[in-house]
């Protein structure tokens, strides 16, 4: 797919892999007559910035289904993190000259191709300075999910780079209970050397207290920028998921088959 977008090539990689102890098989799972994967490959190559998208898995299964699928490719070993996964790819000969690189979750079918550029431009502008990462974030809106420990909060530094990650509610309200949250979402871009940074440096106490990968690089004292988007959509963690997802679609199809005058806006 060829994009007008004039910059630094930016390439976005889907890490995946076969095993989930909620979901075994996920990234294959069919939505719509299509594996998961095909969905936000889609999404991916709609967005302005990205160049070049890539699937990164250690699973025959997946690449098979990649060729079958007509996506791109490419094997990986066993890592611990989409982003270690993404940080092999990165030194592959084929892959060492992009510019950037934004690791998009394989699990997010509805991913926004609105919300990839926003990281790929502040990705781009950042090429070369001193921001290791961009990373995105909607507001959290949800009184039950400020408490959910698999939603991951996060505060602001002034100049608006990330100041902490946490499961837990953050800021905790002391003398206030009427507090704005901030939900970290799973679209990381990096520059070449906040990528190596990220590989070459050993998880530290709190990111492993805390299983949040970002948090490697806060603790190494390097910048992760956050940029504003709107939520991604609907991610897919269980089969109930996945059966929302389906919802969704059959929703929108019949909205959009809908006069004009009468649309509704599910989205």
């Amino acid at each position: 797919m060829a994009h007008t977008y004039v910059g630094r090539a930016v390439l976005a990689v889907i890490p995946a892999r076969y095993s989930s102890s909620r979901f075994p098989g996920k990234p294959l799972a069919t939505l719509d007559g299509k594996p998961m994967l095909w969905h936000v490959y889609q999404q991916c190559m709609k967005a302005q910035t990205i160049t070049d998208a890539v699937v990164a898995t250690d699973d025959a299964r997946i690449a098979a289904a990649c060729t079958q699928w007509g996506i791109p490719s490419t094997m990986t070993r066993d890592h611990p993190t989409g982003t270690d996964r993404v940080a092999e790819c990165a030194q592959k000969p084929e892959f060492r000259d992009y510019a950037g690189y934004i690791n998009v979750q394989g699990d997010e079918p509805f991913v926004s191709p609105e919300s990839i550029d926003a990281v790929g431009l502040a990705l781009r502008h950042q090429c070369g300075g001193t921001i290791a990462a961009v990373n995105a974030y909607c507001d959290l809106h949800e009184p039950a999910e400020v408490c959910d420990h698999n939603v991951v909060k996060l505060t602001l530094r002034t100049d608006g780079c990330a100041l902490a990650f946490s499961r837990q509610p953050i800021p905790y309200p002391h003398t206030s209970t009427r507090l704005a949250y901030c939900r970290q979402l799973g679209l990381y871009g990096f520059t070449p050397s906040g990528l190596h940074a990220f590989a070459t440096t050993l998880p530290g106490p709190v990111e492993r207290a805390e299983g949040i990968e970002m948090l490697r690089l806060l603790e190494r004292g390097l910048a992760v920028q956050m940029i504003k988007v709107s939520d991604t959509g609907i991610a897919v963690d269980t089969p109930q998921d996945l059966e929302r997802a389906q919802a969704f679609i059959e929703h929108t199809r019949v909205d959009r088959s809908e006069p004009s005058g009468n649309t509704r806006n599910l989205v």
